[in-house]
């Protein structure tokens, strides 16, 4: 288990939007088997209710983009200013190159700015960005990092699958931090399970198992009737769940007292909002006040995969500024990340909506472009 303190880095601000586009969990009774006490049930062990979902034109990398104009925009930042950029995903636009690659193009960022992606990691992907632009900051390779979140969770499961895709949504997110003379102490405890790499995994569109047309329109109908795709994300839901129940709670007493502070010094606790059971079951857990968190985020946008911490965030400290906040995040590998910021000061956006472009691609539309960029060759 890492831990790493941190005394001159701040959190100069942070935004989120979602795409327009939403799904009420009350519309889907169909996939239920038209089953309402069933339905009903699953709202409320699972606090689903609504998701917002990017149409086919819509990126990640439009999402994370949006977010990040909107941040430089309302804290004035000098876009020469930015240092680095790390883009924390799984839901990146292409293999390579990385979205943070891409962004930096469009955001029109200086060439000496440092671009790379954090993936595979998923729920836990923002503290590990919080953590590199930390170190970044703090080894004085950068004095300005833009760290972006963010998922189109949307797309990793049939929409036919009420095992998973019910659960999830989509946002992006944009985090500016910053060196300062001033002591801000930060700290942040990660770790990683790797033995139980295949509990949470989609399994195909790697380069071990590609996608390629023997698999590409396989589908698989489970015992349940939840049909998967072999690059769908598929979750051992209790392996998963008793892992969570384990690493969270103890991940927050392990940063309590790594940092010297009780839980009457946190203001807020921004757990990823995997879903409501759960969320109030590692509180519950941890001895976590009531007043000091939220399961409802989730009932709102659903799991938002990397930026699910965020979008919880912004949901709940746009309108109530808190000082000391603790993030507890646990996701793919399996992995884990606690941290304890200091939060004074900074800008925090409410939740925003994405519109897409009208200018942007549909799928066909794609299609046909790289078509016709395969066509053309190496022109070298």
């Amino acid at each position: 288990m890492s831990r790493t303190r941190f005394e001159h880095v701040k959190i100069s601000g942070i935004t989120c939007v979602v795409p327009e586009d939403f799904i009420r969990i009350d519309d889907e009774l169909a996939f239920f088997n038209n089953d309402v006490k069933l339905l009903e049930r699953n709202k409320k062990i699972l606090g689903l209710g609504k998701r917002h979902v990017a149409d086919e034109r819509t990126t990640n990398s439009d999402l994370c983009e949006a977010a990040a104009r909107e941040l430089l925009s309302a804290l004035n930042v000098d876009k020469d200013s930015i240092d680095a950029l790390i883009v924390v995903s799984t839901s990146h636009d292409y293999h390579y190159p990385a979205s943070a690659c891409v962004i930096q193009g469009r955001l029109a960022l200086s060439e000496n700015c440092t671009c790379f992606d954090i993936s595979g990691l998923a729920c836990s992907a923002y503290v590990h960005g919080l953590l590199t632009a930390h170190s970044l900051i703090s080894g004085g390779g950068a004095k300005k990092c833009l760290v972006l979140a963010g998922d189109i969770t949307s797309r990793h499961s049939d929409r036919r699958n009420r095992n998973s895709n019910m659960l999830f949504g989509d946002a992006g997110t944009a985090t500016l931090l910053e060196y300062t003379d001033e002591l801000r102490p930060s700290f942040f405890i990660t770790g990683t399970r790797g033995t139980c790499w295949n509990k949470l995994i989609a399994p195909a569109g790697g380069y071990s198992l590609p996608m390629f047309s023997d698999i590409a329109g396989l589908e698989i109908t489970d015992a349940t009737g939840n049909v998967w795709r072999l690059c769908d994300d598929i979750m051992k839901g209790l392996d998963v769940f008793k892992f969570t129940t384990d690493v969270g709670p103890k991940g927050i007493k392990d940063i309590l007292e790594f940092s010297g502070n009780s839980m009457e010094y946190i203001d807020y606790f921004a757990f990823h909002q995997a879903n409501k059971q759960i969320v109030r079951t590692v509180a519950m857990y941890a001895g976590v006040p009531g007043d000091k968190y939220s399961a409802e985020t989730f009932s709102q946008y659903g799991n938002c995969g990397s930026a699910a911490v965020t979008v919880d965030i912004c949901r709940q400290l746009s309108q109530k500024p808190a000082k000391n906040v603790c993030l507890a995040t646990f996701g793919v590998g399996l992995s884990w990340g606690f941290c304890l910021v200091d939060m004074e000061g900074a800008y925090i956006s409410p939740v925003h909506l994405h519109h897409t472009p009208a200018g942007n691609m549909n799928r066909q539309q794609k299609i046909d472009y790289w078509i016709s960029y395969f066509k053309e060759g190496n022109n070298a």
